[in-house]
């Protein structure tokens, strides 16, 4: 949790988790994104302990707001994420369900790029906290929060991956033959129906419209500590699991993982103009590719680009290099 104040006036706030310096860049650009599509929100840094201070100085210059939270771990169950370390601070992006100074937070991972305007999430209809955080569930309750599926296609074949992820299992390959309806309406599955594969009921935790709410966040957090040690994917297996058939699917534009544009993947429904926030999952990330010692930050030396995100890895590039030169102009002159 936080000190409960806010870090700014607004009382509808996006927000993204920063850990380390890692994803610094990421961070910079994301809110760089989100002016560029002029929203009238801001976007606030919650930051762990964790997070250094360099990394403070970096984003006060820059006048982002910043607040202080705690680093979520389970206390009770634990699960080996050694093959994949970075859940272990996806933990740390439930805490938005519990920040009640504000009325409504949209948190962002820092490694996505706002390309349109996405405000009406702010004015989503989701349950009242109080309805949501009941147990058992009330059978009015469906819109605990809102959040994009995830693409359980494994195009990476990463072996640690659940044997049952594959595209036939794959919310988005459900909407193939209806492209034009995935650019509006999510792949929403029926939980009730018996032989649902629970790769259709798993959200992507990378963008979440949340009502912030004490009860809500500390049955989710009860949860966590109970239940760590079967959770394959940190936060987005727990909320999946805690509010299956409870949450809101979201079109694949408004957290539009990389791999999905992949022809090979879900090119079916990719459509470049439709996009709002891509979501840059899988290493490289964008700023990983180059090379922030040399002018115009150029492709690093001896690194080959993946052909597949050229264009979408490009995108960001050209923001980067807009929001670089913007503060230069501005008198900020740093490797960030």
């Amino acid at each position: 949790m936080s000190d409960g104040k806010r870090a700014v006036d607004s009382d509808k706030v996006w927000t993204t988790l920063i850990t380390n310096l890692d994803y610094l860049p990421g961070l910079l650009t994301l809110d760089a994104s989100l002016k560029n599509a002029k929203s009238a929100y801001p976007l606030v840094a919650l930051y762990t302990d964790s997070f250094p201070e360099e990394g403070k100085k970096i984003l006060a210059a820059r006048s982002i707001p910043h607040q202080r939270v705690a680093y979520l771990l389970p206390t009770k169950s634990h699960r080996d994420y050694s093959a994949d370390p970075r859940f272990y601070d996806c933990w740390s992006k439930l805490t938005p369900f519990g920040l009640t100074q504000y009325k409504r937070v949209v948190q962002l991972d820092s490694d996505m790029l706002v390309r349109r305007n996405m405000d009406e999430l702010m004015e989503l209809e989701l349950d009242d906290p109080e309805v949501a955080a009941q147990d058992p569930a009330p059978p009015t309750s469906r819109r605990v929060f809102a959040a994009g599926h995830a693409c359980v296609c494994n195009p990476l074949g990463k072996k640690h991956y659940p044997s049952d992820w594959v595209p036939a299992n794959c919310a988005f390959t459900a909407q193939h033959s209806d492209p034009a309806k995935a650019q509006k309406e999510g792949a929403d599955p029926d939980p009730a129906l018996p032989n649902q594969p629970m790769g259709v009921e798993l959200i992507n935790g990378g963008l979440q419209v949340v009502v912030p709410s004490k009860p809500l966040f500390d049955r989710i957090v009860a949860y966590m500590d109970e239940n760590a040690a079967d959770l394959d994917f940190a936060d987005q297996s727990l909320l999946s699991n805690l509010f299956r058939g409870r949450w809101v699917a979201l079109p694949y534009t408004y957290n539009a993982l990389k791999t999905l544009r992949w022809p090979s993947v879900h090119g079916a429904i990719w459509q470049d103009d439709e996009v709002k926030n891509v979501h840059y999952i899988l290493t490289p990330n964008p700023w990983d590719e180059l090379d922030r010692t040399k002018p115009g930050q150029p492709l690093k030396e001896g690194l080959t680009q993946d052909t597949r995100n050229v264009t979408s890895h490009g995108w960001w590039a050209d923001v980067h290099r807009a929001r670089k030169a913007a503060e230069l102009a501005a008198g900020i002159d740093d490797e960030w």
